[in-house]
């Protein structure tokens, strides 16, 4: 059995190892994968693993051997699993692996949002410190977290456990979801619509799934709602957020900050509006890829080929 690995760089640069994957069949694995040369490096293989490599109806139709196709990440959007089901081609995700990963860099930039950690670092390394003639000096205003109220749009694994380092904080919770419930744990949560809670939070955090529903959902109009001294963060999926509204936003003062994970395209365009607006934390869509969690994401995918060969599928989203 042939197994491709169209992109495997981002989840191993050089600090995991893939033989248990290759314990399972004849493995190649390529760093990258340009769009024209999918077909050709899948061939005849019955397995493929993707990360971001697209694999569309017009794609798939050319791979009559492919049977399995792994994803090495939680969102399975760049496969058309409509397609796969079609052809007989199993899809399988790796879900929860990286939880605590993304909160601990949600609570990073909302961090340096608070209190410029970087930024004070940086200065008085610089000699600013050794200049000050007081004890100590703020280049920007410092806000405490206790009392205010984190906005959660999204409330699945991930947006609980933000709640709960939120609430450690000292912060309420309100938050929006497809399907409000009442959860244990949370007896002070406060279900909202979006325009009331972009309204109400002093941060809004976004942790839900792209879909045609919550394509650009933060835009202009959602973006109005919001307190000018709240902050908006992103370590969900980029086109959640009309970036040039945001960015217009930030740069108008309508808002006091964002931090923003991951972009509409990746990598982005040098003239992406967020790179230069005021106030704005971009990382290089880094949440999920702790050392930790890729080893998760590795063991988790490996074993849902595992389970397919063995006929018990698991983690199957066709």
């Amino acid at each position: 059995m042939k197994i491709i690995v169209l992109d495997g760089y981002p989840l191993n640069p050089g600090d995991l190892d893939w033989s248990p994957l290759a314990a399972l069949g004849e493995l190649t694995v390529y760093d990258r994968t340009p769009p024209a040369q999918v077909v050709e490096r899948i061939g005849d293989a019955e397995v493929v693993f993707t990360n971001k490599v697209a694999l569309n109806s017009t794609t798939l139709a050319q791979l009559p051997a492919l049977r399995f196709i792994g994803v090495h990440a939680t969102g399975y959007n760049i496969v058309d699993t409509a397609a796969a089901r079609e052809r007989g081609i199993a899809v399988a995700n790796v879900p929860g692996y990286s939880t605590e990963s993304v909160v601990q860099l949600t609570f990073a930039l909302l961090l340096e949002l608070t209190h410029h950690v970087q930024r004070h670092s940086d200065h008085a390394r610089e000699g600013g410190w050794s200049r000050s003639p007081d004890f100590c000096y703020q280049l920007y205003p410092l806000v405490e977290l206790a009392g205010k109220t984190m906005g959660i749009v999204g409330f699945g694994g991930i947006g609980q456990r933000i709640a709960k380092v939120a609430m450690a904080f000292g912060m309420k919770i309100v938050a929006h979801s497809r399907t409000p419930k009442t959860l244990p744990g949370f007896p002070e949560l406060e279900w909202l619509q979006p325009e009331a809670l972009f309204a109400k939070a002093d941060v809004v955090s976004l942790h839900c799934p792209l879909t045609p529903d919550t394509t650009g959902m933060v835009n202009r109009s959602l973006l109005q709602h919001m307190k000018p001294s709240a902050f908006l963060l992103n370590t969900s999926r980029g086109p959640l957020v009309v970036e040039q509204d945001l960015a217009d936003a930030l740069n108008e003062g309508r808002i006091a900050g964002a931090g923003i994970d991951v972009l509409s395209t990746e990598p982005p365009a040098a003239n992406n509006p967020l790179l230069t607006a005021r106030n704005c934390l971009v990382t290089p869509h880094i949440a999920w890829a702790t050392f930790a969690a890729r080893q998760r994401m590795m063991d988790i995918a490996n074993n849902n080929l595992r389970a397919w060969l063995n006929g018990q599928p698991v983690n199957i989203v066709n």
